[in-house]
C-alpha cells in the first residue's frame, strides 16, 4: 500500500487518481498508523517551506517519517515542496528542513526577468543525471510540469538524479538510497509522468 501523506498543503487528489488509473493501491491519510504500516510514501506538497515543516510537526509526523524512511529505508516520493522539505533549510522561511539531502532551498537567482518568469511555471525537459530505477523508461529530453519560484539545491553532486535549464541549471529530480523527489509534478505530466509513478510503485 502507497500512503500519500496529508499534512494539508499537497494535490492529493491529482496524485491519488494518478495512482488508481495505474492500478496501484493508494490511499490518502492523516493516520500515523497509516504510515508505519506503508509499503511506500508520497509526500506531496504545494506551498511554503516554513509552513510545511510547521505542519509535520503540529502533526506529529516527524518522528514517524524520520523511522520510516531512516530506519526501516521505506521508499518515499517528494513532489514538488514535498521533495523540499527534505533539505536542510530553505531561504523561504527560518526553520531546518528534515535534512535527508545535503542540500538547500533557493529562491530563482534570475536577471532577466522579462525572459524568465517566475513562477518556473508550464512544461519544461529534463536531463537526466544518473541512472536510477525510478526513471526506467523515460528518455532524455522529455517534457514535465512544473510550477515552483524555489528550487532544491544539492552539496552533494551524487543526489542529483535529473537537472533542467531555466535560465540556468537548476537540479529538478533527487535520488539518495530510498528517498526520491522531483520538483515537477510527475501527476500532471502525462504518460511520461505516470512512467514515474508506476517505477516507484515497483521498487522494492
Amino acid at each position: 500500500m502507497i500512503v500519500i501523506v496529508d499534512y494539508g498543503m499537497g494535490n492529493l487528489g491529482s496524485v491519488l487518481k494518478a495512482l488508481k488509473r495505474l492500478n496501484i493501491e493508494s490511499k490518502i491519510s492523516t493516520n500515523a498508523d497509516d504510515i508505519e504500516k506503508a509499503s511506500k510514501l508520497i509526500l506531496p506538497g504545494v506551498g511554503q517551506f516554513a509552513n510545511g515543516i510547521l505542519r509535520l510537526k503540529e502533526l506529529g509526523y516527524i518522528e514517524i517519517l524520520n523511522k520510516k524512511v531512516l530506519k526501516d529505508k521505506t521508499p518515499i516520493l517528494g513532489i514538488c515542496l514535498g521533495m523540499q522539505l527534505f533539505a536542510k533549510s530553505s531561504e523561504e522561511g527560518n526553520v531546518d528542513g528534515l535534512g535527508w539531502i545535503n542540500a538547500e532551498v533557493v529562491r530563482f537567482r534570475i536577471e532577466d526577468k522579462y525572459k524568465w518568469k517566475v513562477p518556473h511555471m508550464g512544461w519544461n525537459s529534463i536531463s537526466i543525471e544518473k541512472d536510477c530505477n525510478i526513471l526506467n523508461g523515460v528518455s532524455q529530453d522529455e517534457l514535465f510540469y512544473f510550477v515552483h519560484s524555489y528550487h532544491i539545491k544539492c552539496n552533494d553532486n551524487t543526489d542529483i538524479l535529473t537537472s533542467t535549464d531555466y535560465s540556468y541549471r537548476f537540479t529538478s529530480a533527487v535520488q539518495k538510497d530510498n528517498i526520491f523527489g522531483t520538483q515537477f509534478h510527475p501527476e500532471k505530466s502525462h504518460d511520461q509522468g505516470m512512467q514515474i509513478l508506476a517505477n516507484f510503485a515497483k521498487l522494492v
